[in-house]
């Protein structure tokens, strides 16, 4: 295997690319690319994985690169899974779809490419010259300018030594035929009956009657984009969740669903007419309610419910609920790793928890971590319930008291399907959580293509297998399970005292993204599911009879571990601002990063929030492997004094990475924020 390359290397000692590997290419037509046949392109590496939402920017971000530089640059992404469910090919071409990637992706299921490229972090890109050699190596979001500045550079050169070839990119993209839903992600019931359903693969909302089969409106053109106006010239980006307002302040607003906009950043209102054949007197109507498009980046300032909520960046709002305790919306910003909140009435929005690190924290709401929630309801005694997807977690906000905790879940790097107490159960990236009525939450736990049912210990104390929880008609509780009471059935563990219980209800579902609870058939409790992967919404019954315990084992993501030597370990992240540029302190100081570890006591000293790029750690002997968790970012700005406003840009990326201890190892580790 080649050495990876050094991310400090000067661009005058550029070091050769690594081949290509994978399992095979989609978007090319059936054709292999490598990198001897692109040469004369500027080629830029994308490592990237379908589940992350910063990657999911960094697409945002390469959209208009593509277009300036569509016959000079060549994006590649080099899709590297995170999650079993990611190394699906089918999931994979799916995904591709869903997003919309336009550029060639090599499958790297085995994590051959990340490897050779030495590759820490999702996402992470190099870019190559019309030589092949690398030019440049960046990690996390942000960096559209730098990318379009070191591509103006290395067009030069290629045009300098005559190395450039123009032309189109190889890409071949496959038909996409309208269907009456693609990739749905939420819905909602309004009062009337009818279902709203987003669907984020053509960029609208379609209204279904309570069949959920006959469409009653299409509220959206179907092109991504912004667009205020009625259902056939307003424009959307990837809507995800949908909230019903309650009547009287749907009545007060005006308009009767909030709309996360997600990859348009917005929240949008929406007034649903009853009879299209009415259009003067119940026309549908959309409006934008809060944000201004722009997506929020660190550095910049937080809202705190004063001004107009239209004014604020947000990033990418994925789902919503109606708090009766808060009297707000509660908004999943998973771009940031939030919870907010928003009062249609007075316009206020504000965070509500959430420090904008990524990882599992509980306790103070204002402290507390959280890693791309997205999905989100309120619980019968008014705390929300929180689908956690990157920690495969589902956790409790009590906005009482502002206290988080977590029901089911261990952390960014563990998943599985393990049905039992909470302690062992996992699951794998749920995007959707829904309160029943008796308590209990159903979670659609996406890339285990299951539904599963967490119910919690009584509030007295007692394990939740001595009642306390009344089951709904036809569906069956923990307390009616064969052995609850008694310790379990043979080789099942039973939940300790004042510990959740989890069950599966139902597989087989194809990425189920949301739930809501429907009417009764023959007496037994249905889920409304978006099956999104079916491109459809489907009745899945929660029967006393399917009730299961599945075990199929709890795994850990597994990435190339980072080997370090015993005693100190010295840290560096490299950042060289761009070309032009210097860096900020005009608003504080310009770099930031904060280091913790996995388990949280492997640190002696070190861990913490500091401003030097380069820090000593003290790793405690008693630990031999763990993850790294370093959060960086870096403000520059136009270095010319004579221009009056200088362009400025927050740099920033979080890494995780799984380190060991081994004698003789360095112990130095560079992690490459911009090189």
């Amino acid at each position: 295997m080649s050495t990876p390359p050094d991310p400090s290397t000067p661009l005058t000692a550029r070091a050769h690319g690594s081949a290509l590997r994978g399992r095979g290419w989609l978007n090319t037509g059936g054709e292999e690319l490598d990198l001897e046949t692109l040469r004369g392109k500027i080629v830029l590496l994308d490592f990237w994985t379908f589940c992350c939402v910063n990657c999911l920017h960094v697409l945002d971000e390469l959209r208009p690169l593509k277009e300036k530089w569509a016959d000079e640059l060549v994006v590649i992404g080099v899709h590297s899974p995170k999650f079993e469910f990611e190394k699906d090919p089918e999931a994979l071409a799916a995904n591709i779809e869903r997003y919309e990637v336009t550029h060639p992706v090599i499958d790297d299921p085995e994590l051959e490419t990340w490897s050779e490229y030495g590759a820490r972090a999702w996402p992470t890109l190099m870019v190559l010259d019309t030589h092949g050699r690398i030019a440049g190596n960046l990690s996390g979001e942000g960096h559209a300018a730098n990318l379009d500045q070191l591509v103006t550079q290395l067009v030069a050169e290629g045009e300098a030594d005559g190395s450039l070839r123009r032309g189109p990119a190889p890409t071949v993209l496959a038909e996409r035929t309208p269907q009456t839903l693609r990739f749905p992600s939420k819905l909602a019931l309004m009062p009337d009956g009818r279902l709203v359903v987003s669907d984020a693969g053509q960029h609208r909302l379609v209204v279904f009657e309570n069949d959920g089969a006959t469409v009653d409106a299409v509220i959206g053109t179907g092109e991504r984009g912004h667009r205020d106006g009625d259902a056939e010239t307003a424009q959307f980006a990837e809507p995800n969740g949908v909230l019903a307002l309650p009547s009287e302040i749907a009545d007060e607003v005006g308009y009767d669903l909030l709309v996360a906009d997600t990859a348009g950043h917005r929240l949008r209102g929406v007034k649903v007419g009853q009879d299209r054949l009415l259009r003067s007197r119940t026309a549908t109507e959309v409006t934008t309610v809060a944000g201004s498009g722009a997506q929020w980046m660190q550095g910049e300032p937080l809202p705190r419910g004063e001004g107009d909520a239209r004014t604020f960046a947000l990033s990418t709002p994925w789902d919503l609920t109606w708090s009766h305790v808060l009297g707000r919306a509660v908004i999943a910003m998973a771009g940031i790793h939030q919870l907010w909140t928003f009062d249609p009435v007075t316009g206020a929005i504000m965070v509500l928890a959430g420090t904008t690190q990524e990882g599992l924290v509980d306790g103070p709401a204002v402290t507390s971590w959280w890693a791309q929630p997205s999905g989100l309801d309120e619980l019968p005694d008014g705390r929300i319930a929180i689908a956690d997807s990157e920690t495969s977690a589902v956790r409790v906000l009590d906005p009482r008291s502002m206290q988080v905790s977590t029901l089911v879940g261990q952390g960014l790097f563990d998943f599985g399907h393990v049905d039992g107490p909470a302690g062992t159960a996992r699951l794998q990236h749920p995007l959707a959580v829904t309160a029943l009525p008796d308590g209990r939450i159903a979670v659609s736990d996406t890339y285990n293509g299951a539904i599963r049912l967490i119910e919690e210990a009584a509030t007295d104390g007692a394990s939740a297998t001595t009642g306390g929880i009344t089951a709904l008609s036809g569906m069956v509780g923990v307390a009616e399970q064969p052995g609850a009471g008694s310790g379990g059935t043979a080789g099942e563990a039973a939940p300790a005292p004042g510990e959740a219980h989890v069950v599966t209800v139902a597989t087989d579902l194809k990425e189920p993204s949301d739930a809501i609870v429907g009417p009764p058939i023959d007496g037994i409790g249905q889920l409304i599911v978006v099956e999104s992967g079916l491109h459809r919404i489907t009745w899945v019954p929660v029967a006393k009879a399917a009730e299961r315990m599945i075990d199929t084992g709890a795994q850990r993501s597994e990435r190339p571990v980072t080997e370090v030597g015993p005693g100190p370990l010295t840290v560096r992240v490299l950042f060289t601002p761009p070309t032009g540029h210097k860096l900020d302190d005009s608003l504080g100081p310009a770099t930031q990063v904060t280091i913790s570890t996995t388990p949280t006591s492997m640190l002696t000293a070190g861990a913490g929030v500091d401003t030097a790029l380069e820090r000593t750690l003290e790793p405690d002997p008693a630990y031999t492997e763990g993850v790294l968790h370093v959060s960086a970012r870096a403000a520059s700005c136009d270095a010319d004094p004579t221009i009056e406003f200088p362009a400025c840009h927050m740099h920033q990326q979080d890494w995780g990475v799984p380190i060991r201890i081994v004698e003789g190892a360095p112990t130095r580790l560079d992690l490459s924020l911009l090189a």
